[in-house]
């Protein structure tokens, strides 16, 4: 029977697939080899937002517009030939793909990374068959700024109230909650502490999911 008052919206990095290494290394290599160094906490705080907002973060300046092309396709090339080697899937999550797809509920990717990026792991691990619609933030508002759920949203027909997102960042967090939509946020990166603006904290995807979303009144 498929649940049409719930759409599931999936952030990719850190939620799906553990990326957080191959991106730090990766804009890491490529900002040493231009001069300047990268600091694990600013890329801590701001993991989940796209390149275009993160990279004047990573500098302390804002570059003008030819490096700013020059550093994020570089790294960007770099990533999609790094990551499907060193990332791996987060535990669990393909029971929670699996399980909703058996049960017709409808899932997008909502991800502040390139389309490039999303395709290349999504076929690097095989999972695009989950997914009815992929939406990249790479050229929208930041989280936590809500365009990229919003955007989402209406690919698959559902207003923001129909529509969990599952994320482990908090600008992911803050912008599911800017939408008006639910929110599950998984310890992956960040402890419960810092995610407690989610609707429901989980470790992992260990639990069944449909026994969480029961619990969230969403089915």
């Amino acid at each position: 029977m498929a649940h049409t008052k719930l759409a599931i919206l999936w952030d990719m990095d850190g939620t799906i697939i553990d990326t957080k290494a191959c991106h730090f290394s990766t804009w890491r290599d490529v900002l040493e080899e231009h001069g300047f160094c990268l600091d694990q906490d600013v890329l801590d705080v701001n993991f989940g937002r796209n390149t275009r907002t993160i990279l004047p973060l990573f500098l302390g300046f804002d570059p003008d517009p030819t490096l700013m092309e020059q550093l994020i396709k570089e790294k960007e090339v770099r990533f999609r030939e790094v990551a499907p080697l060193e990332a791996t899937l987060i535990p669990g999550v393909e029971s929670w793909l699996g399980t909703a797809q058996t049960q017709g509920i409808p899932q997008a990717i909502a991800s502040s990374g390139s389309r490039s990026n999303i395709e290349t792991m999504m076929s690097s691990f095989n999972l695009c068959h989950y997914f009815t619609e992929i939406v990249s933030g790479a050229d929208l508002p930041a989280k936590p700024q809500p365009d990229v759920f919003l955007k989402a949203a209406d690919l698959l027909g559902q207003p923001p109230e129909r529509c969990l997102v599952i994320e482990d960042s908090l600008p992911g967090v803050k912008a599911a909650k800017n939408a008006g939509m639910t929110c599950i946020a998984v310890t992956t990166t960040l402890p419960r502490s810092e995610l407690t603006l989610a609707d429901r904290v989980v470790d992992d995807f260990s639990s069944p999911i449909m026994d969480v979303l029961a619990e969230l009144k969403l089915v």
